[in-house]
């Protein structure tokens, strides 16, 4: 059963939300503001926070910042008013995994959260090497299962997306994707427009592991194209 944990100030789209998380045999628990809500994340294993951005105190904009500031690796879906493309982009930025705008159907909901389920258990599953949990590309050491990273044995702190690109790409050296493609699998989203988001992701990862970045030892860019994982590293 996943455990969910609804921010929201409004009560009737809570009570909305727990009829259909409900269906989904969700476990519910739900917060009224930023800072319970908060509290709540850091005293409870979650498989999903969704996040209201128009919350009295600390915004929800600021409550996933400090989500993704403490390591929390927690998907986070948000819902707002709000429709102008900057607020998608920074919710994309500081770490969301998906964002809805109200009004929203409610079957376009339960499919988001399906597939934010969906995508937690493909990448549980599915993106490891073939040695069982750990890849070990030069001086680089990615443990999946535990989610950590490490160059020449110093843990490297990375964001939930960050972790999730490199390990796609270091699960599939030699293989370039472009920009559209890492949006799809990494995020989820099929809309034009969003690669920036995975350009400025793929800097920060670049920022964290590559000893140069003007000539990058992992993560290399395939001209034309996108990006892959550099094959002719053991």
């Amino acid at each position: 059963m996943n455990k969910v944990l609804v921010i929201e100030d409004d009560p009737e789209i809570v009570d909305l939300l727990e009829i259909h998380l409900k269906d989904l045999s969700c476990d519910l628990m739900k917060s009224y503001s930023g800072e319970d809500g908060l509290a709540m994340i850091k005293s409870n294993p979650l498989d999903l926070v969704i996040l209201d951005i128009m919350l009295p105190g600390i915004d929800g904009m600021e409550v996933c910042r400090r989500i993704r500031g403490e390591q929390n690796k927690v998907p986070v879906l948000m819902l707002t008013a709000k429709s102008e493309e900057i607020d998608k982009v920074l919710g994309l930025e500081i770490g969301a995994d998906d964002y809805l705008t109200k009004p929203f159907s409610v079957r376009e909901f339960i499919a988001r959260v399906k597939a934010i389920f969906r995508r937690a258990e493909m990448f549980h599953d599915s993106l490891t090497s073939p040695d069982g949990n750990v890849i070990e590309k030069g001086d680089l050491r990615i443990d999946v299962e535990m989610r950590k990273v490490s160059i020449e044995g110093a843990k490297i702190e990375l964001s939930p997306k960050e972790f999730e690109l490199l390990v796609l790409l270091a699960s599939n050296p030699g293989r370039s994707y472009n920009r559209s493609r890492l949006l799809s699998l990494v995020w989820g989203y099929d809309f034009e427009g969003y690669e920036h988001t995975v350009n400025s992701h793929i800097n920060r990862l670049r920022a964290k592991i590559e000893p140069d970045m003007a000539n990058p030892t992992y993560i290399l860019t395939t001209w034309g194209v996108g990006y892959k994982f550099n094959e002719e590293l053991s």
